[in-house]
């Protein structure tokens, strides 16, 4: 691995695994009353966000401060980029406050391999446009490797909005690193033009996907990244993809339903499904910070 992480692809099976267990580890960290570590004292990690966030910004900023970083929050909004301000110069500026590691998410696809040209210190890729969300990647490996162990030969469905999900192929890249089966469930239109060349299957039938599905991981339909209608309408959406009580019933007894968040209840997962003891959706909130905590500790500290 590179002193970057700015896509799944850019992982081995090696680096992977050796994210995931390090992120093992410091999880029993995590469940002590100190959790701080001292590992990355005096460094000094920037937050650098032009896209609203909660978890992910959240996340990492918890995860550099439980090992110590000095962290500096960035947005976009009341900072010099609405007075015109380009990518280049704010990272000149991070360059010249001496950030050993940039933490960023953008709503233009490829913006931190860019960033990754201009700053000597280490580009985590936070979620950029419609393109990769590694770390997101990373923590739903790590959330399905806890619940069903090792994921060789697991079938996971990733149903929903694929055309606009950066965590969608972020997923599919990883897992098939890892020796998952990925299928992917969704209306043609929501689904990208490349998607043939990804290392998954494709089905537009969910209730046949279902019965086989070792974990079922659910899409927000983002709205706000869409200027047509791909479905007729909300309650077509939910009624041809979205997961109720029903086809929760279909899904075998140690299956497991995942959600990256945000979602819309009773759109494309019922209230009951996200609450229910197999949905994994608050336990990825919380292994999102050991998961970060890992990536930032391996970037920071030298071991990859």
């Amino acid at each position: 691995m590179n002193k970057h992480l700015l896509s799944a692809a850019d992982l081995t099976r090696d680096d992977a695994l050796l994210i995931l267990d390090t992120a093992e580890e410091l999880a029993r960290v995590s469940e002590r009353s100190i959790k701080k570590l001292p590992t990355l004292r005096g460094r000094t990690v920037v937050n650098l966000f032009f896209e609203d966030s909660t978890r992910t910004r959240i996340s990492f900023e918890a995860a550099a401060k439980r090992l110590s970083a000095d962290v500096i929050n960035f947005s976009a909004k009341g900072s010099s980029v609405s007075k015109g301000e380009s990518l280049k110069d704010t990272a000149l500026t991070l360059e010249a406050m001496g950030a050993d590691a940039v933490v960023i998410r953008h709503g233009a696809s490829g913006a931190p391999h860019r960033l990754a040209d201009w700053v000597r210190g280490s580009v985590v890729n936070a979620g950029d446009g419609t393109h990769e969300h590694p770390t997101q990647a990373l923590l739903d490996a790590f959330s399905m490797r806890r619940r069903l162990g090792s994921l060789d030969g697991r079938r996971v469905t990733i149903v929903g909005d694929v055309l606009h999900s950066r965590v969608a192929r972020s997923n599919v890249l990883l897992l098939a690193t890892l020796g998952a089966e990925v299928t992917l469930v969704a209306p043609p239109t929501l689904l990208p033009v490349s998607v043939g060349t990804w290392p998954c299957e494709v089905s537009y039938d969910l209730d046949a996907v279902l019965p086989k599905s070792d974990a079922v991981m659910m899409l927000r339909v983002q709205k706000e990244r869409m200027n047509a209608a791909y479905f007729p309408s909300e309650r077509e959406y939910s009624r041809r993809y979205g997961l109720d009580r029903d086809r929760f019933a279909k899904m075998p007894d140690e299956a497991i339903v995942m959600h990256p968040g945000p979602m819309n209840r009773g759109m494309e997962i019922a209230a009951e499904v996200a609450d229910s003891a197999r949905s994994t959706i608050v336990e990825q909130v919380a292994n999102g910070v050991t998961t970060r905590m890992a990536v930032l500790y391996l970037l920071l500290g030298g071991e990859i």
